[in-house]
């Protein structure tokens, strides 16, 4: 028999200029005046979800859906935050743009400081999100350790849903906010390969997510429909996990190899997880996705090569 860890969470903000930003940590204890420090982790979200709904996701009738609880288990400092115009953070007439979120990357790493004492950080980012967080290790290397990037897109070559999406561009261009409601939370789970998801998990997500209302920020659509590439792969030095859904309907294929060959990084992986589509971490297999960021954060150090 086992016992679910009771975790130990708190929540701060983060201040950019006049933007409160809301962030959320999460550990198997609370901070100890001396303790060995722990890893710390930072999520970053996509374009559709809050940082909670995106990954702090569970349910008796769903089962656990959180990278939160499942890190904070294995020992991780686990943090995440609502990007600009998303959840709890302030509202603004701003469009919360790739640019926006490595700005909001800035403001958070000042508190993990504080609270920490750590400066350097592991990021594991899906969709826009590990654009953000690859924009943001191109903008400030010195603050990433390791850089998990899921789902993400390079110049978007080939893929089916951000043709779609492009017939909507002057309405991205125009307004600063799109519909994001319980139907279009639920086309998520279908979107690429019906039964990849459990649908039940959408209702879920919404019943959190309605609270903040039917529409997030257009920034990451427009960025990812009209302005890739927004990450450069050989600014990358940081090591780095690409990680793909076998369906992802977004990330193809020949896009992240594409990425992963121009890598500046030498320390880097390519995984794809069967059974899955873009969303990982509401899928069925998502405890493989896990396992691979996990196995990725957790590598032991190269070893230097003996001069001969």
């Amino acid at each position: 028999m086992t016992t679910t860890p009771i975790f130990w969470t708190a929540e701060y903000s983060a201040q950019k200029g006049p933007v409160q930003l809301a962030m959320y940590r999460k550990r198997l204890s609370a901070p100890a005046p001396i303790e060995k420090p722990l890893p710390v982790l930072f999520l970053v979200h996509g374009s559709s979800l809050s940082a909670l709904a995106s990954f702090d996701v569970a349910g008796p009738a769903i089962g656990d859906y959180s990278l939160m609880n499942y890190f904070a288990a294995r020992g991780f400092d686990v943090w995440t935050m609502d990007h600009e115009g998303y959840g709890r953070s302030s509202r603004t007439e701003g469009n919360s743009d790739i640019a926006s979120g490595v700005a909001d990357l800035r403001a958070a790493a000042d508190v993990i400081v504080h609270e920490t004492g750590q400066s350097i950080v592991d990021f594991y980012g899906e969709s826009s999100g590990g654009l953000r967080a690859g924009a943001f290790a191109t903008a400030y290397p010195d603050r990433v350790g390791r850089l998990a990037m899921a789902a993400i897109t390079y110049t978007g070559k080939g893929s089916p849903t951000l043709g779609e999406r492009a017939k909507q561009l002057e309405f991205f261009k125009t307004n600063n906010r799109r519909k994001r409601d319980l139907a279009m939370i639920r086309s998520i789970a279908t979107r690429d390969k019906p039964g990849t998801s459990d649908p039940n998990v959408a209702d879920v997500i919404w019943a959190y997510e309605s609270q903040f209302g039917e529409s997030v920020p257009t920034g990451t659509y427009l960025d990812m429909t009209a302005n890739l590439p927004v990450v450069d792969p050989a600014k990358l030095t940081a090591p780095v996990l690409l990680i793909r859904g076998e369906y992802d309907g977004i990330a193809t294929e020949e896009d992240l190899q594409d990425f992963f060959a121009k890598l500046a990084s030498r320390d880097k992986q390519y995984v794809v997880i069967p059974g899955a589509a873009h969303s990982l971490l509401i899928g069925h297999n998502r405890f493989l996705a896990m396992h691979a960021i996990h196995a990725f954060l957790t590598m032991p150090p190269e070893v230097p090569l003996q001069a001969i």
